[in-house]
């Protein structure tokens, strides 16, 4: 059976983390709490690893312009 792309979005929603490939090179891993048919994220938990030093943000609103695609993250 073919799943739609927010189908799939749904059954990550408030589940184990994500990750998000963001423009311009960045991964942002968070728990996805929310999102829009415009790809407008909204995360909790959320941390990005830069240079093998990770910043928690705790919760952010991800515009979608920026989406590259989102996973399912291996932690």
């Amino acid at each position: 059976m073919t799943q739609r792309p927010l189908e799939i979005l749904d059954k990550a929603l408030n589940q184990k983390p994500v990750i998000v490939s963001l423009k311009g090179g960045r991964e942002i891993r968070g728990v996805l709490q929310g999102y829009d048919v415009h790809m407008n994220l909204v995360l909790e938990n959320a941390e990005e690893e830069v240079g093998g030093t990770v910043t928690k943000a705790g919760t952010l609103i991800v515009r979608g312009d920026n989406v590259i695609y989102i996973s399912p993250s291996v932690n």
